[in-house]
């Protein structure tokens, strides 16, 4: 299992190319169930989660040629294409690796008329339960019944136009319901819809392949069914979460650098804050410019919320951000109940930081300490690279495959704007 090393103090300039979303390519893989067309997706990150997903829809009879990235941060192609379903059947050891798994229930019904999918389980940061999923495609006139862990759907007459309203953002279940009521006899209207730009990403995608959908960005989705989608091509868009994090790493290690292939938008509610704390955040004309000089940090508070709010997947690189800065802030979680398993490895590393219910309050130090630290998810792990840059001496970050399920090449791309971080096999 492979360890990360950083030894902290090098100030970062340089450009880093932001890679494609993960969090919306895993969506756009899946929408390849609902046609017997070819779908291509660009700008594919090479990630574990994305290798994941290409097998999962293998298993189900969908063909996925994979064509790599010309060059770093401009991301690889997929050919999909699921002319002939030869299952509809998702085991518990395939779904278990990754909750995303989840997403081929509605495609699969709203296609073939049936599906047979695992409970996804638990997950370290949060239960995440699935009943917005299955409430969704009930209201869509799916029968749905759980038995031995799995959920087993029949829509035989096909699945029908609906209201749908959520009794709180859920991005997941915003995506299975959006991909099945494509294929739905007549009108759905889905309220109280998540406004995640992945949720855009994917209704575009749709609408190329023939979807009719209308309020995208809104908390208001219409959908008009079709009896059918065609062929189509798309390019993923930037991933936020990974331009939040670069723009993070310079903020805690100093420097000047030019994040390119991303835009403003996707991070709008950190930008004010990192501002704030001391980080100047301009857009260019191929992406944003962030710089910090010498001037230490100054603490910021902060509370996740879905889009267009503050990100629960930038909550732990912030908190490392926190740790090095002047004076008090808190960071308040109201996402996932379980999302501060970071801190006991920031404490590792000499950071002030005591938890209160939902709430962080953190001390900033002037300075971390390195240390070895281990990595409990994905964005954890982030965060310990993060601390690590700023830290006095040695830092060794354990169980990176975290790391691998979201980020693509990150050592390579901190490497290349003056970091001294280097991966280490074991």
């Amino acid at each position: 299992m492979d360890k990360i090393r950083i030894r902290g103090g090098a100030r970062l300039n340089g450009e880093i190319p932001i890679s494609g979303a993960k969090n919306a390519a895993l969506p756009l893989m899946v929408a390849a169930l609902l046609t017997d067309a070819p779908l291509t997706l660009t700008n594919v990150p090479k990630l574990a989660d994305v290798a994941f997903m290409a097998d999962l829809l293998r298993h189900f009879g969908v063909t996925a040629e994979w064509t790599p990235e010309a060059a770093l941060g401009q991301g690889g192609r997929y050919e999909l294409c699921a002319a002939d379903l030869t299952g509809t059947t998702a085991d518990y050891d395939i779904v278990r690796k990754m909750r995303a798994s989840f997403l081929v229930f509605g495609p699969l019904l709203a296609r073939a008329g049936h599906a047979k999918v695992s409970l996804p389980g638990g997950c370290a940061i949060g239960a995440r339960p699935v009943d917005l999923h299955l409430k969704a495609l009930e209201a869509l006139g799916a029968k749905v019944e759980l038995a031995d862990g799995y959920v087993i759907a029949e829509a035989p007459g096909g699945l029908k136009g609906a209201n749908i309203a959520f009794p709180f953002v859920s991005v997941g279940a915003t995506e299975n319901a959006l991909m099945a009521a494509t294929l739905a006899e007549g009108r759905t209207v889905i309220s109280n819809a998540a406004r995640e730009p992945e949720i855009d990403d994917l209704g575009r995608c749709l609408t190329a392949m023939g979807a009719r959908i209308s309020g995208l960005g809104t908390s208001s989705i219409v959908v008009d069914g079709v009896k059918s989608l065609h062929a189509a091509a798309h390019a993923v868009l930037p991933d936020r979460i990974e331009t939040g994090t670069y723009a993070m790493a310079v903020a805690i290690a100093g420097g000047a650098v030019e994040l390119t292939g991303t835009r403003a938008d996707l991070v709008g509610a950190l930008i004010p804050l990192l501002k704030e704390a001391g980080t100047d955040v301009t857009a260019t004309n191929n992406g944003l410019m962030v710089a910090r000089n010498g001037v230490r940090p100054t603490s910021v508070s902060a509370a996740t919320e879905p889009f267009p709010g503050f990100p629960t997947d930038l909550q732990a690189q912030f908190m490392a951000l926190m740790a090095t800065a002047e004076g008090t802030s808190h960071i308040r979680e109201t996402i996932f109940e379980n999302r501060f398993m970071h801190v006991p490895e920031l404490l590792r590393m000499g950071a002030n930081i005591k938890v209160d219910g939902d709430t962080a309050i953190v001390t900033g130090v002037p300075r971390l300490n390195g240390a070895p630290v281990m990595a409990t998810d994905l964005r954890a792990s982030s965060s310990l690279v993060l601390a690590g840059l700023a830290a006095e001496g040695e830092t060794v970050v354990n169980r990176v495959y975290h790391l691998d399920r979201g980020f693509e090449r990150l050592e390579e791309k901190l490497s290349r704007v003056g970091a001294d971080i280097e991966r280490l096999p074991v």
